[in-house]
């Protein structure tokens, strides 16, 4: 890896908190660990907001840092461990993903788009520092994870080739735009239960699946384990969006930190809409199964990728 020995340490290789079998895993302390040191590697990757120009870098950083779970850099370094790699060179992938991910959360707040006001809490992007600043922080948020993931040589079964292709086509025009285009185009009209499948795979499955593969890759993982890892990573990723559906209707607006009832005025197909909200549950909850059974091969060294998956599908918000 071309990283420097400050970054690497910066990283922190912590110890794995399930190291002994008998002790519970302690998701809340991983994820806050995990959170905290991504934090601090995202400070180091990105500009500092005193460089010119101090306006993109401040609001680059006012979405990147506006307090956001880390869930799809957690599952990128869960996976990792699960291969049985260093978690120190899995880092610079995960923050990758969480640009992209901020990056696509800052354009589909957009007036243009799905025009939100609250994003986690906090004042949407083109609120504070006005459209035009908001999609340029949104395009320099996607270039800077494509130049935080180039530094990465590769490994031996995953060259520097194949880390750049994955991200971009988990971010580009047959994935995550691909989902967001089903999905503009489908407001106000009836969808099937098959053209909404078609919007979450993509528009949220792709990124979260991306990121567990990427995982797998930085430990140099074998293709039967990246294979498992792929089947884990789609199951959670529906899992998450028809949660997602159902939080919506379901929740406030104080308690997800955004506007809650938005796709159901902007009437946006949801599985609740379409099938109803007990079968969506029933739905997510299957989903998880699936990702559990899709880690058996691990034969139990993917205990935080599981608790993982129970955690977003109990989450409620």
């Amino acid at each position: 890896m071309s990283f420097s020995l400050k970054q690497r340490r910066m990283f922190v290789k912590t110890n794995h908190l399930n190291s002994r079998s008998q002790e519970p895993f302690q998701l809340q302390d991983y994820l806050a660990s995990r959170t905290a040191a991504v934090n601090r590697a995202l400070a180091e990757f990105l500009p500092t907001a005193t460089v010119k120009p101090g306006t993109i870098h401040r609001a680059m950083r006012y979405s990147l840092f506006a307090g956001g779970k880390r869930i799809r850099p957690a599952l990128c370094l869960a996976a990792a461990a699960a291969c049985g790699g260093d978690e120190a060179d899995a880092y610079p992938l995960a923050c990758a993903v969480e640009c992209i991910h901020t990056y696509s959360l800052v354009h589909d707040d957009l007036p243009a788009m799905d025009n939100d006001d609250y994003r986690r809490g906090k004042l949407t992007n083109h609120k504070v520092f006005g459209e035009g600043v908001a999609v340029l922080a949104g395009d320099a948020l996607l270039t800077q994870a494509f130049e935080i993931a180039a530094k990465c040589e590769g490994w031996p079964r995953y060259s520097h080739q194949t880390i750049i292709l994955e991200l971009a086509r988990a971010a580009g025009s047959l994935q995550l735009i691909a989902g967001q285009v089903a999905d503009l185009e489908g407001e106000g009209k009836r969808l099937s239960a098959g053209q909404l499948r078609y919007i979450h795979e993509r528009k949220t499955s792709a990124l979260l699946c991306c990121s567990v593969r990427l995982g797998g890759m930085s430990a140099n993982c074998t293709p039967a384990q990246l294979k498992a890892l792929t089947a884990f990573g789609y199951n959670v990723g529906l899992a998450f969006q028809v949660i997602d559906d159902i939080l919506d209707v379901t929740q406030t607006s104080e308690k997800l930190g955004k506007t809650a009832g938005k796709d159901t005025k902007a009437q946006k197909a949801t599985y609740p809409s379409i099938v109803g909200l007990e079968q969506s549950r029933k739905i997510a909850a299957q989903l998880t199964r699936r990702a559990f059974s899709s880690l058996k091969s691990f034969k139990g060294k993917a205990v935080a990728l599981e608790a993982l998956a129970e955690f977003l599908l109990r989450r409620d918000r």
